[in-house]
């Protein structure tokens, strides 16, 4: 029962390191440079946010030549038919900034007549504190058998793989936590 007191600590740091251990990130939008351009296909830029989890505190980067183009946050409405004549705010200066201050969709759209037309635009969907577990989605990580306690084995500690992440339920801690109390509860049923 001792070395199980002696446990809780490193698990209550444990979980103070979870949660404190959120951070912002930039996020090149399209994945690479110059990437906002007319894509190849119509939904690329799309394709691209689809499979990244956005969270409050996140920045968009948008990189591209402001003597041709801009960016324009518009409204649903006016990006599902490409209107740009009432944009939300405009962009121009070639390496914009967006932070994602509120969760909910965000719309952007080309500047340049014609581009929204030609799958120029994006949906940027953040996900709401209490949901934003996970920035891109990862494969779940496959769980190997514990050790046998009559061995002496303790399941390890081992990085869950993710990309980021907030609070308890972000990075892997939920994992994490959810380990260190199975190992806990395994200990004590041993001694």
């Amino acid at each position: 029962m001792a070395s199980l007191k002696s446990l809780v600590p490193c698990l209550a740091l444990m979980i103070l390191f979870f949660t404190f251990s959120c951070e912002a990130r930039e996020l090149l939008v399209g994945g690479r440079e110059n990437s906002w351009r007319v894509p190849p296909s119509p939904d690329d830029l799309n394709k691209w946010s689809g499979k990244m989890r956005f969270v409050v505190g996140d920045t968009l980067v948008l990189k591209y030549d402001p003597k041709t183009d801009s960016v324009l946050q518009v409204t649903e409405e006016d990006y599902i038919i490409c209107n740009t004549s009432k944009p939300i705010k405009s962009y121009n200066d070639g390496n914009t900034k967006i932070p994602l201050n509120r969760s909910g969709p965000f719309y952007f759209v080309s500047g340049t007549e014609g581009n929204c037309e030609k799958g120029q635009k994006v949906v940027v969907t953040v996900l709401s504190p209490k949901h934003g577990h996970a920035h891109p989605p990862v494969a779940s990580p496959s769980l190997a058998p514990a050790p046998s306690l009559a061995e002496g084995g303790f399941l390890p500690l081992a990085p869950v793989p993710t990309a980021g992440g907030c609070g308890l339920m972000g990075g892997g801690g939920a994992v994490a936590v959810a380990v260190v109390l199975g190992s806990l509860v395994g200990l004590s049923l041993v001694m």
